[in-house]
């Protein structure tokens, strides 16, 4: 389901709170209905058309008498934060008056939606209830990048910070601070590892807690400063730059209750980019606040041990799914990440339950779904239903998150579709060989053997019986056509580079001349049809190119590998 809307700038880092050892009530319903109270007094976001020429913006600015402030990414967005003196307020008719303004709205805050509280449990009842340790037999989320947009993560050793204990096993990716405005995205706070914490923390290393998708790659997007505010132009930025430098899912524990025009650009861009967008909905216990609430966003209340509403989580229109929220234990920094100080609070605030779902959809992008609204329809599918009346669906969405559910229902539709799919193409492959008059065997072992192993994996049982949190078993059990997703990544997946008619084609090429590879070969082609025509069937996978193109390219090259099948067969049975 998607929503209209956009993010506040943000007040994001309410943790703050947690140092201090005080406790944050949420905020009053009129306070957060009061949009104006959150705007940053006299700053207004200006977004011109995107072919605008630099010079043609300062000119139209200074003609004005106003000055402005480029963002981060002013070469791809022409947004300006523009200062506008209480005297000259009149010059924003004038501006919008402009042909090359697209929008201009207040430049206002967001804020971590996070209610600090003193740790209070050292198991992890949150990942027990969003059935973690299920879900893990299927997927862990390798080759999945998940981006936190937030504070920061304590993911590298650098000046004075250090890269977390219990993140030690964890893969980061390069990241970008739009605060220091270097690569550096260090987390001086501490919301955002807590989050990052609950996403991908290392798990069965004998430290702290663990992670719902323990296989993931971080990357930590800083946009939020030590006191936990940032702008809704930084978040706008962060969002697209993680977007545009390969991530798969982008988690947003932070808002405000403005809806923003940039902030949706930047949401629709990173959708248009293949990213599924997870934000929490807030902590004003009243309306859902932006980006939770905004189109193309899955926003997520907080749920308690009870699977109650928590009294602080926001509900209405844009709830799409809760997860726990309340007494959430993780790993962070503590003493602005100096010192090597750690602590192991366990925390509340829609938050702690926005990453309990990101992590989920990391689950689902690991075993091959890329999809965007794939992945939510998944999600909310599985969910447990709390209370399935009008005022129940505005608490809790589509209900509670089930990540085991929502993992076992891609694995067992993946399963029966890639089977009954290589079926198909080795019917279709036989058919054509016995046209030519040849009588082929249905029984050669090689044959099988080969199209099991690249259509629907040679190990395809193993789930039922093993553990996929093993890196072996998760390889046998994929098919040979999606090993790259593993041990590359999502992101180089998404083209399909081991799923296409060159695959087969080039080991013909070497192997053809091989005595008794005839089967065997058959065997690939078939299985790389297989696979081509599951991924057709099933719609769960976004590549660069578009629905249509994908499914003409996987149509085409099915029907080459069908062919090369057939001839293979032929010339093995004479």
């Amino acid at each position: 389901m998607r929503k209209s809307s956009v993010i506040v700038p943000a007040a994001l880092l309410g943790a703050a709170l947690v140092w201090s050892g005080s406790a944050a009530a949420a905020e009053p319903e009129s306070a957060w209905n009061d949009e104006s109270s959150w705007d940053i007094p006299g700053e207004y976001v200006v977004d011109f058309a995107d072919d605008v020429e630099p010079g043609v913006i300062a000119r139209a600015l200074s003609g004005l008498g106003l000055t402005g402030k480029p963002t981060a990414l002013f070469d791809e967005t022409r947004i300006e934060i523009v200062k506008v003196p209480s005297g000259l307020r009149g010059v924003l008719d004038k501006l919008r008056g402009i042909s090359d303004v697209e929008g201009i709205e207040p430049h206002a805050q967001v804020r971590a939606f996070f209610v600090p509280d003193d740790p209070m449990y050292e198991k992890q009842w949150h990942m027990t209830r969003v059935g973690a340790e299920s879900a893990w037999g299927l997927s862990v989320g390798r080759g999945v990048t998940v981006a936190v947009v937030d504070t920061g993560i304590a993911c590298e050793n650098f000046e004075q910070f250090t890269k977390a204990s219990d993140l030690l096993q964890t893969r980061c990716v390069d990241g970008w601070s739009f605060v220091s405005k270097t690569a550096h995205a260090n987390d001086d706070q501490g919301h955002g590892t807590h989050v990052a914490g609950t996403i991908a923390q290392s798990t069965n290393n004998g430290i702290g807690g663990a992670g719902l998708a323990f296989g993931a790659r971080l990357m930590p997007v800083k946009v939020l400063s030590a006191d936990g505010y940032g702008t809704t132009t930084a978040v706008a930025d962060g969002i697209r730059w993680a977007a545009d430098h390969g991530a798969q899912v982008i988690n947003l524990s932070l808002g405000g209750p403005r809806n923003s025009r940039v902030l949706q650009k930047a949401v629709d861009h990173a959708r248009s980019r293949g990213a599924i967008i997870v934000a929490a909905a807030g902590n004003s216990g009243g309306s859902v606040g932006y980006p939770g609430a905004s189109d193309g966003v899955i926003g997520v209340s907080a749920t308690d041990q009870n699977d109650a509403l928590a009294a602080f989580s926001s509900r209405g229109p844009g709830v799409d799914i809760g997860a726990p929220g309340v007494s959430v234990t993780q790993q962070t920094i503590c003493d602005r990440g100096k010192n090597r100080c750690e602590i192991f609070p366990a925390w509340n605030g829609t938050s702690m339950a926005s990453p309990h779902v990101a992590g989920a959809a990391a689950l689902l992008v690991g075993l091959g779904v890329n999809d965007a609204d794939a992945v939510e329809a998944i999600l909310k599918d599985s969910a447990k239903v709390l209370d399935d009346s009008e005022s129940g669906k505005h608490k809790f969405g589509a209900g509670l998150l089930q990540a085991q559910a929502a993992a076992a229902e891609v694995f067992q539709t993946q399963l029966m579709a890639r089977l009954l799919a290589l079926l198909g193409m080795a019917l279709v492959a036989f058919r054509w060989a016995r046209r030519r008059g040849e009588t082929v065997a249905l029984s050669s072992p090689g044959f099988w053997i080969g199209a099991t192993a690249v259509g629907a994996g040679i190990g395809f049982f193993a789930p039922f019986f093993l553990s996929r949190h093993e890196l072996w078993v998760d390889l046998v059990s994929r098919p040979l056509a999606e090993w790259d997703l593993v041990l590359v990544g999502a992101g180089f997946h998404r083209f399909l580079p081991l799923a296409n008619a060159l695959v087969p084609l080039a080991l013909v090429a070497v192997f053809n001349s091989v005595r008794g590879a005839g089967p065997w070969l058959a065997g690939l082609c078939v299985g790389t049809a297989g696979y081509l025509a599951s991924v057709m069937v099933l719609g769960q996978m976004a590549t660069p190119f578009g629905s249509v193109l994908t499914s003409l390219w996987c149509g085409v090259n099915a029907m080459i590998c069908v062919y090369l099948a057939s001839l293979l067969l032929k010339k093995n049975a004479s």
